[in-house]
């Protein structure tokens, strides 16, 4: 059996929770690695926002919250928001000695003695009385099920694999979801696509001017 760490906390993930959780750790008196330790299975800081599309720069971001003790300030909004939030992050790992650990893959969780659970990762095993779940939904987005979706001879993306509008290029594309996401995909497809469809479950309620058709290529 591998050897096995002890710490009070271990925190899985290091996007905005996870980077959040540790800060406030520090704040109470826990010391990394010999408190607490941050595992994050990314091969770089960013949480998710490192995988976000190119064409997503940070002026089109629905807003991000700062992360606590660190505002994000002068960020250019030209600059893709993956690059802009990751270096965002990198910089407030060094500034409060995070000391993160990447890339790592938590494999499980099981109930350990002593009133312990033992965390079990590619990097070996932590016995931690308590453990932070932090790793958001970007690795495992949900799919809702549609019927003839076997069927279907087109491609079918979820906004975790969208690779950006020029994809698209002369398609007929179906957007479906009024957020954030779906409302940013389908003003920058609409140049480029044969034709769109945006599909919602509930009437959108848009600003006057919201969208607007902007020249393609």
């Amino acid at each position: 059996m591998n050897h096995v760490r002890e710490v009070e906390v271990v925190v899985v993930g290091a996007g905005q929770a996870g980077l959040s959780s540790a800060y406030h750790l520090r704040r109470t008196g826990f010391e990394p690695d010999r408190d607490f330790v941050v595992l994050d299975h990314s091969p770089r800081p960013g949480g998710a926002w490192q995988f976000r599309w190119p064409s997503l720069t940070y002026g089109k971001v629905h807003g991000m919250h700062a992360l606590p003790g660190m505002e994000l300030t002068d960020a250019d909004p030209l600059r893709p928001s993956a690059e802009v939030i990751g270096a965002y992050f990198d910089r407030y790992e060094r500034m409060f000695d995070l000391r993160v650990r990447r890339p790592v893959d938590v494999r499980a969780v099981r109930e350990g003695s002593g009133g312990r659970l033992l965390v079990e990762s590619s990097h070996g095993t932590w016995a931690t009385r308590a453990l932070i779940n932090a790793t958001g939904t970007w690795d495992r987005p949900f799919r809702p099920r549609y019927p003839g979706q076997e069927t279907f001879r087109g491609r079918q993306l979820h906004t975790a694999q969208y690779p950006g509008p020029q994809a698209f290029a002369g398609l007929r594309v179906v957007v479906v979801g009024g957020g954030a996401s779906g409302t940013q995909h389908l003003l920058e497809i609409a140049p480029y696509a044969a034709a769109t469809t945006w599909v919602t479950r509930r009437a959108a309620r848009l600003a006057e001017g919201a969208l607007r058709r902007e020249r393609g290529p």
